[in-house]
């Protein structure tokens, strides 16, 4: 999938002012006519960091909406991550704020998981029993193999333990990511 310059620009903008509306509890911003991507229904993340420090990550794979809508939704969300609700993202800290927008391709179920490629695919790991992702770059940045990354996702973020990716019962889900910042 290719995201125009400006169509990077305007996602950012509409994470950023979503972030800052809500920290501010002001107005939810509304998106100008959505074309072109902005209009098609992708999954996206939005992730919020200060000083390489994650401060909020919310996503969805299934959105109900244009991504352009989607990205307002996730950047409120993100702002409000309940990992962080003992540390909320201050009004002093927005100018500190990266704001990162991560737009996913469709997931696509594999039959052999640990054929994954470390640092291209991200992972969502969904079983009866609990549920977990981790975008494309976190099996890249903490150095793991292909393996370790599932067997993490399950553990930490599905809460399973940490070889259900092989049983049979649980689906794994690959997808990719175009990610960017400012």
């Amino acid at each position: 999938m290719a995201i125009s310059a400006d169509d990077r620009a305007k996602l950012i903008c509409l994470a950023r002012n979503a972030v800052e509306i809500e920290v501010l509890h002001s107005a939810a911003p509304r998106p100008e006519k959505l074309t072109g991507i902005l209009a098609e229904r992708l999954g996206c993340f939005v992730t919020l960091t200060n000083a390489d420090r994650l401060r909020g990550c919310i996503g969805t794979f299934q959105p109900t909406q244009p991504l352009g809508e989607m990205i307002v939704e996730m950047g409120r969300a993100a702002a409000h991550d309940p990992r962080f609700v003992m540390d909320p993202i201050t009004p002093d800290e927005l100018g500190q704020l990266t704001v990162e927008v991560s737009v996913l391709s469709q997931l696509q179920e594999t039959a052999e998981p640990a054929k994954l490629t470390v640092g291209l695919h991200g992972i969502y790991i969904v079983s009866r029993r609990g549920a977990g992702c981790f975008l494309p770059e976190v099996a890249a940045e903490m150095e793991w193999s292909a393996e370790e990354f599932l067997r993490q996702c399950c553990q930490s973020k599905a809460h399973l333990p940490g070889d259900a990716w092989r049983d049979p019962q649980t689906k794994v889900y690959l997808f990719t990511s175009d990610k960017f910042d400012h």
